[in-house]
């Protein structure tokens, strides 16, 4: 989502990423930062732009991919709440899991949100109709990894890979000049202490519920 210096993904970096070794790349609001990125998510499948963007937009906002396990289907989705009037990512993703042929057992949903509520509600809403429910955005990892009743691994946030030494990211000086005399200034990526964040779930192939969750965070020096 903010691999070209915090403002969206490149085609070059998504195929580097790729070539390192990712399988789905998911995107949020800053799915259009840059130029290229329409014309990328059009000829891309892997790479997901949210589901609930408006009709008509370029690209997809979902995966089935073959595995060694059978199919793995990745959902993106947007959230509303303190975020741009998207539409409802609820109805999108009943509509997706309803309609959309040949999904894989295992769902994997990214829910890129604002709003820590939003998210948990999410979670809950699908608890039982997908593997994972992972939330994104605030760049900031949360401790509430779990598996819900119903077998849905959920985390309200996955964190971010970037500078642990900065402001979501971001060059702490340039952000806090900008606290302090509230005018605008050109944030630059942090550049120490890289941390690498996100969530290891364990899924039965099977019955496409988790078995075990557990919160990852490494740092990469």
């Amino acid at each position: 989502e903010n691999a070209a210096g915090g403002q969206g993904l490149t085609a070059a970096l998504g195929e580097e990423l790729f070539a390192a070794g990712a399988d789905v790349l998911t995107l949020g609001d800053h799915a259009w930062d840059q130029k290229d990125a329409a014309a990328y998510l059009e000829r891309e499948p892997r790479c997901l732009r949210p589901l609930n963007f408006a009709p008509g937009c370029p690209g997809r906002g979902i995966a089935t991919l073959e595995t060694k396990v059978g199919k793995v289907t990745t959902i993106s989705l947007i959230g509303r709440t303190f975020m741009r009037p998207y539409d409802c990512p609820f109805r999108a993703v009943d509509a997706a899991l309803a309609r959309e042929p040949g999904l894989g057992r295992i769902v994997l949903v990214d829910f890129h949100a604002e709003a820590t509520s939003e998210k948990i509600v999410m979670g809950r809403y699908l608890d039982g109709r997908v593997s994972c429910v992972a939330g994104t955005h605030t760049h900031v990892q949360t401790s509430d990894e779990r598996i819900l009743p119903r077998g849905t691994a959920y985390i309200t946030d996955l964190g971010m890979t970037g500078s642990r030494d900065s402001a979501l990211g971001r060059d702490l000086e340039s952000v806090t000049r900008m606290f302090l005399t509230g005018m605008p200034c050109r944030f630059e990526t942090g550049k120490e202490d890289a941390v690498l964040e996100g969530l290891v779930i364990a899924i039965d192939a099977a019955t496409g519920r988790a078995r075990s969750v557990r919160r990852l965070r490494e740092e990469l020096g």
